[in-house]
């Protein structure tokens, strides 16, 4: 029961600990986006839904902020900026703070209900100075009088002189955000270039609301500009983070709802068996006059117990594992503020789940002990009856029929969309059907993987019937081990997959012998190209620019090229047209994107840039998926004369002939120091960043699957202790002809080794065919290549066995302490 309840207890941790992070998340960024937001924003209407709000998005004339401050019941409106990409170097040249979260630059102001709120010394005056938030002062050890590196999106690093510390929420937390504050000219000269505003913060007297001043300021703006409350700016700005909460939220209660399945076969096998123990006394009962149906809720109570008892444990380890995931982001750079938030939400739904998923489990058992008889009382060794396994053969093969078709049907899918729809459909009915089948297949497979055993004496002979003996507990045992390994081999053939798929993405898209680019903060300095291109053997720059934007009015991404020389830097392969076209200034798409568009070469398309300014462009040439191009592509002077940004997203950079890569990276790493985000690779360091990025994330689903694997430990520790306490008499009779001790605790290590490699081959057989299927139903989305990691599976197996023999030491050792002669006269 207690093994029962630990596996209620790591279920329902998950569910409780997944609800209470995102919620302590959310509720950091919602008090930040809240404090930090004005009474009332505005701010330029989006070009078009979605459309980036970086710099080179649409912004404010500082006109406008007089005709705002003019409106009746404004008492301060301020021209605002806020610019990402900017980050603060300590005297080491070392970026402050983490690499994740944003690096900002705004205008520093102070109002009446403005969360911004000078610690230490003064606002910043004039080129040089700037005003750094506590955090990147705590984390740089920045002082008054500190310099500092400042890395800009636009334009070289500059070098100034920290005269303010600022605090922007109430407790002091900006979810690792960096922020560098300057006075009006210095901000829009170092992060615009020219003199506007990305917005207009306005503040309010008391005789004011929020929505009476947003509709007054609204009607005084006109229709191009979007007016919004504090509550509704916050609400716009978070939603953004609301999306990868709610997926974070998704994929933990993912793997909790994986725990909390794989519990339910220790919690079914645990009532089976004490069901089975019970039998005399349950018979004594109905013989007194107990209903079938009071035996059946018995049981059911006592499974209610076990997972009332089982779900509030699993409420106090799961406040752990949120702080523990707490600690973890603040070690990447995101910082939480607060205390954890326990919602009722939180409470009722974790205990709800507990308690059902044990109820459920249990159900089974505890209607056969409603069905035993009351003669069995009188009877001696009376073991349940066990139903016959035909309906469950029935059940078990239409259901992993119907799983493997819609497998097949999904791998060869051309809609990429619902291909995975179909895999993953598919993979849960076959795992279900497989779970049904389980019994049945388990007989002949455990015949098979006994006979080395079994040519090793009784003592394996033994051990082989043993786990033959009760095909659904077998069964049962196995499958919770087979979930977990099904999991892990089917993500472990994917990442394989998109590790290989990236290596021929390199071999097959990319000629440049460099490639530089930043993994966070999106667009870096447009000096950096300069830099590099003046470096002792490079022949060529290619630049990139990258943003959504809008071809004939539907979403999609476009990049601005160097027209001359992209080929040079890029393999494409030609469809139509001639590659020459971004040079004659016609724009050049991908064939899926031109096919979704319905154009053909020299068809027009109207180009809608985040700037709001837009062009009917030519289509001059469709390619291929080009693996490093955008939808669609145009050259760099149609990019910057509908106002796309001016800060690079890729530089692809060719060596000289007679110079050597090994000779030019080093110099171009010394080209750009100045700029510590920047990331330059030869393609083979590109290719192995791209597969570490892939593994840290395999890693971690791994380590989140573990706790399935641990309750599937759990499971055979526990019906190999339950099964030794129903062998007791067996187990005595076996020790007085002559088993020794050791040959006792080999028998139960064999047995539990047997269950650990049959569901770890069921699994891995599964996770092959669920792993090849997902990579074939997402070969046109990147992972074109089929990868099997031969060496992991075999050292899953491997581990496999060690798991069978850890988990049989506590119910080994259990059984050969046994006396011998108290064992054989137990009833």
């Amino acid at each position: 029961l207690a093994l029962s309840a630990v596996a209620v207890v790591l279920g329902t941790a998950f569910v409780a600990g997944s609800f209470m992070f995102t919620d302590t998340l959310r509720k950091t960024f919602d008090d930040i986006f809240t404090e930090t937001s004005a009474d009332v924003t505005v701010s330029p209407t989006a070009a078009f839904e979605g459309a980036d709000t970086g710099a080179g998005a649409r912004t404010l004339p500082p006109e406008l902020v007089e005709q705002v401050r003019a409106v009746p019941g404004v008492r301060e409106a301020y021209g605002d900026l806020w610019v990402e990409g900017v980050r603060m170097l300590d005297a080491e040249g070392e970026v402050i703070g983490s690499a994740g979260p944003p690096g900002a630059g705004v205008i520093w102001y102070t109002a009446e209900g403005s969360s911004a709120k000078l610690v230490e010394g003064r606002a910043p005056q004039g080129d040089g100075e700037v005003v750094v938030d506590s955090y990147a002062a705590d984390k740089g050890d920045l002082t008054i009088g500190s310099r500092i590196g400042l890395v800009l999106p636009q334009g070289p690093q500059r070098e100034m002189t920290v005269v303010g510390i600022a605090s922007y929420s109430s407790n002091g937390s900006l979810g690792g955000a960096t922020i560098a504050a300057f006075d009006d000219p210095t901000a829009k000269e170092l992060l615009l270039g020219k003199d506007a505003y990305s917005a207009v913060a306005v503040y309010h007297g008391d005789d004011v609301t929020d929505e009476q001043l947003r509709d007054r300021v609204a009607q005084a703006v006109g229709s191009d500009y979007t007016v919004r409350t504090r509550e509704e700016q916050a609400e716009e700005t978070a939603s953004g983070i609301e999306e990868a909460l709610g997926f974070l939220n998704y994929l933990l209660l993912a793997f909790a709802g994986v725990a909390l399945f794989v519990g339910s076969f220790i919690i079914f096998n645990t009532f089976s068996m004490i069901v089975a123990q019970r039998t005399r006394e349950l018979a004594m009962l109905r013989a007194i006059g107990a209903s079938r149906g009071q035996v059946t809720r018995s049981v059911l109570l006592e499974a209610a117990v076990v997972g009332l008892v089982g779900s509030v444990l699993g409420l106090a380890v799961g406040a752990g594992i949120a702080s523990l995931l707490a600690a973890l982001f603040g070690a990447i750079g995101l910082e939480i503020g607060g205390g954890l938030v326990l919602a009722p939400r939180t409470v009722v739904t974790a205990v709800v789940l507990g308690v059902v998923v044990t109820l459920v489990a249990s159900l089974v058992p505890a209607r056969r002990a409603a069905r035993v008889a009351p003669v069995a009382a009188l009877r001696d060794g009376v073991a349940l009856g066990s139903t016959s396994l035909r309906v469950r053969s029935v059940v078990g093969t239409l259901l992993t029929a119907a799983g493997v078709l819609a497998l097949v049907s999904g791998a060869l899918s051309d809609d990429a969309g619902n291909a995975a729809s179909l895999v993953g459909l598919g993979a849960l009915v076959a795992l279900v059907g497989m779970i049904a089948l389980a019994p049945v297949v388990s007989g002949p497979l455990l015949r098979l993987l006994g006979v080395p055993a079994a040519r090793r004496g009784a003592v394996g002979r033994l051990s082989v019937e043993n786990t033959r003996r009760n095909p659904r507990r077998t069964a049962a045992t196995a499958s919770a081990l087979m979930i977990g390994l099904t999991l892990v081999t089917s993500f472990g053939v994917l990442a394989s997959s998109a590790n290989a798929s990236i290596d021929r993405l390199v071999d097959r898209g990319l000629r440049a012998d460099f490639i530089a680019y930043q993994n966070t903060d999106g667009a870096f300095s447009s000096e950096v190209a300069a830099a590099m291109s003046g470096v002792e053997g490079v022949e060529r720059v290619v630049r990139e620019r990258y943003s959504n934007a809008q071809v004939n009015g539907e979403g999609t991404f476009v990049s601005g090229l160097d027209a001359e020389a992209f080929t040079d830097s890029l393999r494409v392969t030609l469809v139509s047209g001639e590659l020459d076209a971004l040079s004659r200034g016609e724009i050049v798409g991908t064939q899926p994107a031109a096919e979704r568009a319905g154009v053909r070469v020299g068809d027009s398309v109207e180009v809608l840039l985040p700037s709001g300014q837009s062009a009917s462009l030519r289509v001059g040439a469709i390619l291929e998926d080009a693996e490093f191009l955008s939808q669609w592509s145009i050259p760099m002077a149609t990019w910057e004369r509908l106002g796309g940004t001016g800060s690079d997203s890729f530089l692809y950079l060719t060596v000289a002939p007679g110079a050597s890569v090994d000779e030019v990276g080093p110099r171009l790493d010394a080209a750009t120091a100045a700029f510590p985000n920047l990331n330059v690779y030869d393609r083979e360091e590109f290719k192995d960043e791209n597969r570490e990025q892939i593994n840290l994330l395999l890693y971690m689903i791994y380590a989140l699957l573990a706790l399935a694997l641990v309750i599937a430990v759990l499971g055979i520790v526990n019906t190999l202790a339950l099964s030794v306490t129903e062998r007791t008499r067996e187990i005595g009779l076996l020790r007085a002809v002559g088993m020794s001790r050791r040959q006792l605790r080999r028998m139960v290590r064999t047995e539990s080794v047997i269950i650990a490699i049959l569901g770890s081959l069921l699994g891995i057989v599964l996770g092959l065919a669920f792993g090849t299927s997902l990579q074939q139903a997402l070969a046109d989305d990147g992972i074109s290549q089929l990868a099997v990691p031969v060496v992991q599976l075999a050292v899953f197996l491997v581990a496999a066995a060690g798991v069978g023999v850890l988990a049989a030491l506590w119910p080994a050792r259990r059984a050969a302490r046994m006396d011998v002669l108290q064992a054989v006269t137990a009833e």
